[in-house]
């Protein structure tokens, strides 16, 4: 492992190495982690790009009496191992193993459990306040990147940090990064400070040319504070932190471990808020990691020799590929179409629009509520804005979805990207909510494909309705199953797949599929039961629903979401409002709980959404109605 490493088993132990062998320890942490990282899968490059930074942290903490609040948290890994965690990197985001972000549960070290952006300053003022209620003396700090700093939740929390009377240190880790290229004024801002060095140098050679004064030179360096902020005034474009209350120090390199030790020593001194402005390189120390850090933030396994893939590439088209083919081919025959990305146009799949109509593409950074009222405000002034967002962060623009688009009845299409169990990112990334929080919105139209083809369909129904549209889609390959079976899209129909007696599935989007292997199973018991493609979630099909009722004595919805207010109640709860229905339902979904990281396989058969697991639940309902009767 090396030797300083294996020095390092419980909190605090790195106050134990040498300063001289800082450097050979940060090696070690980088080529465990890649070594590491190449067989589980994970987030690299952040977390490459954050060794001496979290060194630093370390040096000037006494945890986990000290709180460090990491934003996002995919790039804790090594604080995971200066904790003491090293030995559970053998199953990093494996299911039943050690999370790849913060986890409460997992250590008393780890302060919040994180996995969204912009919130650290938020939860570390909180984490200030509780402690000075508390006539405490824990040292806080809140790890935000630059990348986060696109999101407004940020600036909302820099605002009311800015009126705190004790202590409270924001560093800013400055890597010009979030997953893509970081966009917007906020990216123009901080280059403009990174390479404007007329200050920091000056600062420097000042004093160093002090300290070199005998008796007087400390005294003079002391000083001069006030004179440097004239200084930063003058030559720093902005001081916006300044400006907004918040103390500034820095820029500084952020892989000198002991210019970040001073600076933290420094502004821990402050009573308020100070934010300490650290540059570091993303993917630093595996070149492969630092020529594509995008490709290297979170990754499969793969071989460390070159970063190359240990999967097989199997070149299948996944559900973004053929979101992606079928946005840019739109949107070249209809120019009031537009799309919009909050920092994961890669990720989504408009990387192809943005390249062919970048006039109308549009990548606002890490800012969901702004993405969604920006869109609308784009569908008010007469344009068709697609807004595509993975499902675990369009929850984070909820009252704008409600209130700026259904509330106008806007027609903004909102493309659902990893719908659904997501697998190894675990509780902050599972798409399961989305069915949940969008069937309670007034004119929301929900809607998931079955397979390839009908993502296409339903793109271009969602375009031209007049109204906002969902279409949620999972992560991976698509489908492309059930071909045969194209009825043409119409607003609030199903489709019938198969027609049998005594039992109906009614399956939503990617659980299509798993309906057919369950129909598959059940026959091999001698039962020949009807499949539905629900098609539209909300508003769901009532006349077919009516039918399937009445020649069936078991209805079971089948979801990839949580049960708890989602399409399969409803379904319920309107056949249970019919006076003549006895038709039994049954809901087939996630419990009213989180979801833990795992591969996806493994999460649906644990939470009974596979086709064997339903397949059983149904048959064991067959098997209690046959001896009640």
């Amino acid at each position: 492992m090396g030797e300083l490493l294996d020095r390092i088993n419980k909190p605090n132990d790195i106050k134990n190495i040498d300063a001289k062998d800082y450097k050979k320890l940060a090696w070690e942490i980088r080529r465990f982690l890649v070594k590491n990282v190449s067989r589980t899968g994970g987030h690299l490059s952040s977390n490459l790009g954050v060794v001496e930074l979290t060194m630093a942290l370390h040096l000037c903490c006494e945890l986990p009496y000290d709180q460090i609040v990491w934003d996002v948290g995919h790039q804790s890994y090594t604080h995971k191992i200066l904790t003491g965690r090293k030995d559970d990197f053998e199953s990093l985001r494996q299911f039943g193993g050690m999370s790849g972000f913060p986890k409460r549960a997992e250590s008393n070290c780890d302060v919040f459990d994180t996995g969204h952006s912009s919130t650290s300053i938020s939860a570390a003022l909180g984490l200030a306040k509780a402690r000075d209620l508390q006539h405490g003396t824990q040292k806080v700090f809140a790890v935000i990147g630059d990348g986060a700093l696109t999101g407004g939740m940020a600036y909302e929390a820099l605002n009311n940090a800015s009126k705190i009377k004790s202590n409270l240190v924001i560093v800013l880790n400055d890597n010009q990064m979030s997953i893509s290229k970081n966009v917007g004024g906020m990216a123009g801002y901080l280059g403009n400070i990174r390479t404007n060095t007329n200050y920091t140098g000056l600062k420097e050679d000042v004093e160093n040319l002090l300290k070199k004064m005998p008796h007087i030179g400390e005294a003079l360096t002391g000083s001069i504070r006030g004179f440097k902020d004239v200084l930063k005034t003058i030559l720093i474009p902005g001081m916006l932190f300044e400006d907004m209350g918040i103390k500034y120090i820095g820029p500084i390199e952020g892989h000198n471990i002991k210019k970040m030790v001073s600076a933290f020593k420094g502004a821990l001194k402050v009573k308020e808020a100070v934010l300490v402005h650290v540059c570091t390189k993303k993917g630093k120390g595996y070149m492969p990691a630092e020529k594509d850090p995008s490709s290297f933030h979170g990754v499969a396994p793969f071989f460390v020799r070159d970063g190359s893939s240990r999967m097989i590439a199997v070149q299948k088209e996944t559900y973004t590929d053929v979101f992606s083919r079928n946005i840019t081919a739109l949107a070249e025959a209809c120019d009031s179409i537009t799309a919009v990305s909050a920092a994961m146009p890669s990720g989504t799949g408009l990387m192809a629009m943005a390249g062919k109509f970048p006039d109308r593409f549009f990548d606002v950074g890490i800012a969901e509520e702004h993405a969604v009222t920006f869109a609308a405000g784009m569908a008010a002034g007469g344009l068709r804005p697609v807004v595509a967002i993975y499902s675990t962060f369009l929850q984070r623009a909820y009252d704008q979805i409600l209130h700026d688009v259904c509330l106008c009845r806007l027609p903004v299409v909102f493309a659902v990207d990893r719908a659904g169990i997501a697998g190894s990112d675990g509780e902050t990334h599972q798409g399961i909510f989305d069915i949940a929080f969008m069937m309670s919105m007034p004119g929301m139209t929900v809607t998931a494909p079955k397979n390839s083809w009908e993502l296409g369909e339903l793109l271009k129904f969602a375009v031209t309705h007049d109204g906002p549209v969902a279409i949620r889609y999972p992560r991976g390959e698509a489908y492309t199953g059930l071909e045969e079976y194209r009825q043409p899209v119409k607003y609030g129909k199903a489709e019938w797949i198969t027609r049998g007696h005594g039992v109906v599935l009614l399956a939503a989007g990617s659980m299509v599929k798993t309906a057919m292997e369950v129909h598959a199973i059940l026959k091999g018991y001698g039962f020949d039961i009807s499949v539905v493609n629900m098609r539209f979630l909300k508003p769901f099909d009532k006349e077919l629903i009516k039918e399937a009722a009445a020649s069936h004595s078991l209805i079971v919805t089948m979801e990839e979401g949580v049960v708890s207010g989602g399409a399969g109640q409803a379904v319920m709860e309107w056949l249970n409002s019919s006076s003549t229905n006895s038709t039994k339902v049954c809901c087939a979904g996630l419990p009213d709980q989180f979801v833990e990281h795992g591969p996806v396989n493994v999460l649906k058969e644990k939470y009974g959404i596979s086709a064997e697991k339903i397949a059983e639940r149904i048959l064991g309902i067959i098997a209690k109605k046959n001896k009640e009767s």
